[in-house]
């Protein structure tokens, strides 16, 4: 984001700040039109404690007028009740209701107390609904603000960062060392580094799937390298006996003859022509 849009922003929401809410303004009448004293209000909360524009204090005034209202409400029906029948009595002539006249009020009152009751529900809907909305909007005020403190510090941290891609490329130049392999692929521009990156990871994963074919074979190549090594010592073993035993042989008849050759010592040539044979087969030094 450039500075100047940066700066941009910032002042907009300075200037969104500063403007305050409307449900603040709505509650300064409330809160502010006459002082009430403590022992006035029917809650336990004292208006002292409570900020003016807090929930808290909103809901205590709200209860406290609702309560007035219902009080009000009732003296002025009780009132306006008396009045009339006080009029229907003593008037010239008297104002005499009959029965039908009760019906057809009863059947109106009725319909009225129905029409009351509709709109009381509308009305608790209409409340459910801001109540939801306010808090909807508390909450996106609050995410506002944390976001706001956040791009205060953006301008910040961007130019911190582009001090130090500036530190980073004078020391890339100053180093002088561009012949190098090295040096030229970290000059690379970014399609090619991406493109080198992406070969890069080709080979790894062509080195690690015959990596993993190796790790495969070995267990079977460890079975093999032991029998080859048991057959090999039974081979050894087989040959050490042969071996002595010619030794022997050659001994007693040389002792016998003075050393002339007789059978023991061709069979004695065939066992090791069969051992070289064998050593070249199995591949031993």
């Amino acid at each position: 984001m450039a500075p100047t849009t940066t700066a941009r922003v910032l002042h907009d929401l300075e200037r969104l700040q500063s403007i305050p809410l409307s449900i603040l303004k709505l509650s300064e009448p409330i809160s502010s039109a006459l002082p009430i004293s403590p022992s006035a209000r029917t809650s336990d909360i004292s208006a002292s404690s409570l900020s003016p524009t807090s929930p808290t204090a909103l809901e205590a005034d709200l209860e406290h007028y609702r309560e007035l209202f219902s009080k009000l409400r009732f003296s002025y029906v009780e009132q306006v009740t008396k009045e009339k029948f006080i009029r229907a009595i003593v008037g010239d002539p008297p104002v005499i209701v009959t029965p039908a006249e009760n019906l057809a009020l009863e059947r109106e009152n009725l319909t009225a107390k129905k029409q009351l009751k509709a709109l009381k529900v509308d009305v608790a809907a209409t409340v459910e609904e801001l109540e939801t909305l306010g808090k909807d909007l508390a909450r996106r005020w609050e995410q506002v603000s944390v976001e706001t403190r956040q791009l205060k510090e953006l301008p910040e941290r961007i130019e911190f960062l582009e001090e130090s891609v500036a530190q980073l490329r004078d020391q890339v130049r100053g180093e002088g060392a561009g012949d190098e392999p090295g040096r030229r692929e970290m000059n690379l521009p970014l399609e090619k580094t991406l493109e080198l990156v992406g070969e890069r990871k080709r080979k790894v994963d062509d080195l690690d799937r015959q990596l993993e074919g190796l790790s495969a074979s070995v267990p079977r190549k460890r079975k093999e390298l032991e029998r080859l090594g048991n057959e090999l010592s039974a081979l050894e073993a087989k040959r050490a006996n042969s071996m002595a035993a010619a030794r022997e042989a050659r001994k007693r008849k040389e002792a016998r003859l003075g050393g002339a050759e007789d059978d023991l010592e061709q069979r004695g040539r065939w066992w090791r022509a069969q051992e070289a044979l064998l050593k070249r087969m199995l591949e031993i030094e």
